[in-house]
């Protein structure tokens, strides 16, 4: 097997399901995990290991290590970071709220990777992930392209998976982006979304749903279905596991996939390098390999203003 690696870095909830996930893919010779608790990632690397009999498992070395073993590795996840308790009956707490706390780690994991390498490609969970990855950008000298978040990948995977639902369709027909924070103020691109090639406006009209798509509906329940995942679980992990492995494969293969992330935008809808948030990517085995301005009506354009407001407020309550 051609020697491939992979660094998980913060194996909590989020980090072992990133770990299960990227693991099936069966593209990593290496596995190395990294976590402020060494003892859990030694347990998450043994119990891993146990699972490596089962047939259709590639024989990957999975093992608990340190920032020296990114030295080596093609892409480091980071998903460590303080995280939030159910409050039942209430939404999910504002992912900015983690704001500083998460700020000051990831500026103590980016000085702990980049003591050994600069070329692996590092992709962020941790939230507020536009902010997080903001700082990860800017602040380390990293080269271009080789970090970004998640973004609103996850958020527009749930959007398919609801327009999906209303039209009675297999969500993989349906094209569409949530665009902005990953947060509260994300909106769907209702202008650019078809399904099977047809516009919204024609799926209501050709597609017999029982009511036309609720817009309003929509975008309220792309923001807060999270709520009712954390309320009712406790916490949020498959839905981003199964993202992170996508980027990951997307990364190892060169698939040339395009995926909302989040990075630096600086040439874009009015914005100039003051600040990361998602919008269409090119995924690649350089990481994130184009940025593509989707084109927005007046009403979303004016959403992302506002977007980027409330992203920028988030950074300067971190510097």
């Amino acid at each position: 097997m051609i020697q491939t690696k992979l660094a998980i870095i913060g194996v909590g909830h989020v980090g072992s399901q990133v770990l299960t996930d990227c693991s099936h893919l069966n593209l990593f010779s290496d596995i190395v995990l990294i976590d402020s608790n060494e003892d859990t990632a030694r347990g998450e690397a043994l119990d891993h290991r146990h699972a490596l009999a089962a047939s259709y498992r590639t024989h990957s070395k999975i093992y608990a290590g340190d920032y020296a073993d990114c030295a080596d590795a093609d892409v480091i996840i980071i998903s460590a970071g303080v995280s939030e308790k159910p409050r039942p009956g209430e939404d999910m707490p504002p992912r900015a709220l983690m704001g500083k706390e998460n700020a000051n780690e990831i500026r103590k994991i980016m000085a702990g990777i980049t003591q050994h390498t600069k070329d692996a490609i590092i992709i962020l969970i941790t939230n507020p992930v536009d902010t997080i990855t903001y700082i990860a950008e800017n602040e380390f000298d990293y080269p271009k392209g080789k970090i970004f978040g998640t973004g609103t990948t996850l958020d527009t995977f749930r959007y398919r998976q609801i327009v999906a639902a209303h039209y009675h369709v297999d969500p993989k027909n349906v094209s569409g982006y949530i665009m902005g924070e990953h947060g509260s103020t994300a909106f769907p691109a209702f202008s650019s979304t078809t399904v099977g090639a047809l516009t919204l406006t024609q799926s209501d009209a050709l597609l017999d749903p029982a009511a036309p798509l609720d817009r309003e509906f929509v975008t309220q329940e792309v923001v807060h279905t999270a709520s009712d995942v954390f309320n009712w679980k406790g916490w949020t992990n498959s839905g981003i596991g199964e993202v992170a492995a996508a980027l990951a494969r997307a990364v190892m293969l060169d698939e040339k996939s395009i995926f909302p992330v989040t990075a630096t935008v600086d040439g874009f809808y009015n914005c100039h390098g003051e600040a990361a948030f998602s919008m269409p990517c090119i995924i690649g085995r350089n990481g994130l390999e184009k940025q593509i301005p989707l084109p927005l009506d007046d009403e979303e354009y004016e959403k992302l203003q506002l977007s980027i407001k409330d992203i920028q407020f988030t950074l300067q309550s971190v510097r």
